[in-house]
């Protein structure tokens, strides 16, 4: 995909280089992220050139080319602008173009592109078939031949098919060879430019020299199908290189242009780039939500599959939040919007995508290397196998075809596509899912984790505490619901977690004022409720206000032995009850570790919750192994340690106090509903708050570096293979050419298995 230029500043202006400022970055100077769309590429070589030509550019600290996406990454100094890259980029013989200021124009732009890139395809195929018409009577003999049939064309009408291909289809390799020439570079069209020229020149001369009698030693049906099938190929490689990238495309078309805003009680239609933080937002039934916000009237369903991979719309109502991008349903809806435009939590995830497909992993240095060199020693290969055969005795024609085998079999283009098509697909498949991976590295790093450590409040449980149970005491004179009445109305003047649990329990129910409500840190709250004393908290409260808590043991007991918490309510001094409360379960976290076990990844949890009721998550859990007490300062010295023993442990968290254990983990996995500084902190981030995309986050991590490891390992044995068998004259340029066609292809469509990849487990009940 061709993505877009754009400068966006990763430090303050003023914010001086340190000790650890990239190279090339000038002392003080801030840095800036550049994108290039890059127009041209055909193989590794290429990517290489326009890769080194940024490079040279004073002031880039580092340039990063994806073959796959057409796309260059630079890190530079702030003095350094887009038209400066863009001309270094033009001057290789490659096309780089800016990108527009807003989002709504990207959109515009990307699918004028798109639309583009179908009609270049289109054309291309009517060039592929008349190129195909010309050629399969040049190849017909050749085929016919182990059959037994002895077809024969004239030398003549071999020249007349053979030189429009050469011509007119072969036109472009000759372009862009000629670029390669002018920059001191080689590339793939050189070495097809070179192979077939050979091919086709030496048999003009023989029809020229011999006539009629030169029949059976022409290789124009060899020029003409090596560059009919590289033709085809880059046909079906540019097909299945739009399929990849067809995640950023679905997450672009998911933010409108338009937006109906209430301005001075009027609803007008404005540009969602003309929104601002506090306005309120009409969302009409069927319409897409242009911002974050919240809902301050209305009540409706929102499909947010394609944002978080939530397979069921979601029940919104007043006080909810929702999501740029999400789908309305049949209702109407008022937002106020929170964030806008490049804010939203849409655009971090285009962005995020992007920067993870854009990266270049570690064993892609080896790739870059390699191709550095690649196509000036092919060349030199080309000219010694053409000089052996000479030396050995053999005529020019057996020698040039095995030079021109070795030139046409040897293009790079499968190792130019082997990580990026790869890296494209799983991360695109990931990004459906609700799984963002922010770079190549935390990609590595997650295929070879063997320890999951989950922290437990907000990720293995709900992290909202539940009523639970409700015990009066038998001579109290309350029931069950007078003592609720009276608990509610204390708790209704207290924020603790605890209190809101008991207000969750009695919706809508009319309490009555409490009067002299007082809260005690780490202890309860008191009030006066219809002229009675009333207490709540723990048995330190109780005995600080010297109450008996003695009728209310059996209660207590029962409900701290299920490792819930328990708190006594006291009224006029005397116990009258007992109240459990819980941080529940997630429903999927079960399933989640149970997916580890079957992947032989061990489970592991840290809370600071206590003991008991640590112990009670981890046997209903089965986990393998808990840390209870644990302080937020402690999490990271806990992962220093299993890393300390061996293991590669990944840590889940979605709270600011499991920010460090994120980043000290071998990767970092948060929960999108958490906060922001956790999710900052992570490299992998879950768009919803369902366990089972743990699991599912390493399953993709590692079938994406599979498919990486079979691309490069295919790419490498099909040249370390082909070109000997090329220079040792076993294969003909047309075979070579359809080798190396395929080779390419086979590539981009062995990384397109990785779209089809889904979560291994089935979606979750609908809500109520």
């Amino acid at each position: 995909m061709l993505m877009s230029l754009a400068l966006e500043s990763k430090t303050s202006p003023t914010t001086p280089a340190g000790p650890g400022a990239a190279p090339g970055m000038a002392p003080g100077a801030a840095p800036v992220h550049v994108v290039l769309d890059i127009t041209g590429m055909t193989c590794a070589a290429c990517a290489g050139r326009v890769e080194n030509a940024l490079k040279r550019v004073p002031g880039v600290a580092s340039a990063t080319v994806n073959l796959a996406l057409e796309r260059a990454d630079v890190d530079a100094t702030q003095g350094i602008t887009a038209a400066q890259l863009a001309a270094a980029v033009e001057r290789t013989g490659f096309g780089a173009h800016p990108r527009p200021p807003s989002a709504a124009e990207r959109r515009r732009e990307e699918d004028l592109r798109e639309a583009e890139r179908v009609a270049a395809e289109r054309r291309q195929l009517l060039l592929l078939v008349f190129s195909a018409a010309l050629t399969l009577p040049l190849v017909l003999p050749m085929v016919a031949a182990p059959f037994g049939w002895h077809l024969h064309l004239d030398p003549w009408i071999e020249l007349m098919l053979a030189t429009p291909v050469q011509v007119l289809v072969g036109a472009r390799f000759y372009v862009a060879a000629w670029k390669a020439v002018r920059a001191f570079s080689g590339n793939m069209d050189l070495l097809v430019a070179l192979g077939t020229t050979a091919a086709y020149a030496f048999s003009l001369y023989m029809v020229l020299d011999r006539g009629a009698a030169a029949s059976g030693h022409l290789y124009f049906e060899g020029a003409a199908a090596v560059i009919t099938l590289v033709v085809f190929g880059k046909w079906l490689e540019a097909r299945a290189k739009r399929g990849t990238t067809a995640a950023i495309r679905a997450l672009m078309t998911l933010r409108p242009e338009r937006a109906h805003v209430l301005r001075d009680g009027a609803e007008i239609d404005i540009g969602v780039d003309d929104l601002r933080p506090g306005e309120h937002v009409v969302v009409r039934p069927g319409e897409r939500i242009p911002v974050d916000g919240t809902i301050v009237d209305g009540e409706s369903e929102a499909d947010e599959s394609l944002i978080t991979g939530e397979s069921v719309p979601v029940v919104k109502r007043q006080g909810d939040k929702v999501t740029a991008g999400a789908l309305n349903g049949a209702g109407r809806l008022i937002v106020s919007a929170v964030a806008v435009g490049e804010d939203t939590t849409l655009a971090r995830i285009i962005r995020m995508v992007e920067n993870a497909q854009s990266g270049k992993a570690p064993v892609q240095r080896l790739v870059d290397q390699v191709s550095a060199v690649f196509v000036p020693t092919v060349i030199v290969i080309a000219i010694l196998a053409f000089a052996g055969w000479l030396v050995t005795g053999h005529d020019v024609e057996a020698a040039l075809v095995a030079a021109v085998s070795v030139l046409v079999i040897a293009c790079p283009c499968a190792l130019g596509l082997a990580t990026p098509a790869a890296l494209v697909a799983g991360t695109g498949a990931a990004a459906k899912a609700g799984i963002l991976v922010k770079d190549i590295e935390a990609l590595e790093r997650a295929a070879v984790v063997d320890t999951v450590v989950f922290d437990k409040t907000g990720t293995l449980t709900e992290g909202r505490p539940a009523l639970t149970d409700v015990v009066p005491i038998a001579d109290s004179g309350l029931d069950r619901d007078a003592l609720l009445r009276l608990a509610a109305a204390v708790q209704a003047g207290s924020e603790h977690p605890l209190a809101k649990a008991v207000m969750a329990a009695v919706p809508g129910l009319t309490l009555p004022p409490v009067e002299k409500f007082k809260a005690l840190v780490g202890r309860g709250v008191i009030g006066t409720v219809e002229g009675r004393s009333i207490a709540i908290g723990n048995r330190d409260l109780m005995t600080e206000l010297a109450i008996d808590i003695g009728p209310a043991a059996a209660a207590l007991g029962k409900i701290e032995g299920e490792a819930r918490t328990a708190v006594v309510v006291a009224a006029d001094g005397r116990a009258v009850g007992v109240l459990g409360i819980a941080d529940p379960v997630r429903r999927e976290a079960a399933e989640a570790v149970a997916l580890l076990a079957a992947r032989g990844i061990a489970s592991q949890m840290l809370t600071g919750d206590s003991q008991a009721v640590a112990a009670k998550v981890a046997g209903d859990l089965k986990l393998a192994a808990f840390r209870a007490g644990v302080k937020p300062a402690d999490k990271s010295a806990a992962l220093d340690a299993l890393k300390a023993d061996g293991k590669r442990a990944a840590m889940v968290g979605d709270g600011i106090n499991d920010a460090p254990a994120l980043a000290a983990a071998e990767v970092g996995i948060a929960l999108g509903t958490g906060t922001d500084v956790a999710v900052e902190a992570a490299p992998v981030t879950l768009m919803r708050p369902d366990p089972r995309l743990v699991p599912a986050a390493l399953d993709i991590a590692r079938r994406t570096v599979r498919k990486i490891r079979q691309n490069l390992f295919w790419a490498f044995v099909y040249n370390v293979i082909g070109i000997p068998l090329a220079a040792a004259g076993f294969l003909t340029p047309a075979l070579a050419g359809a080798a190396m066609a395929m080779s390419s292809v086979s590539v981009v469509t062995n990384s397109l298995w990785l779209k089809r990849w889904r979560p291994e487990f089935s979606p979750p009940a609908r809500p109520d």
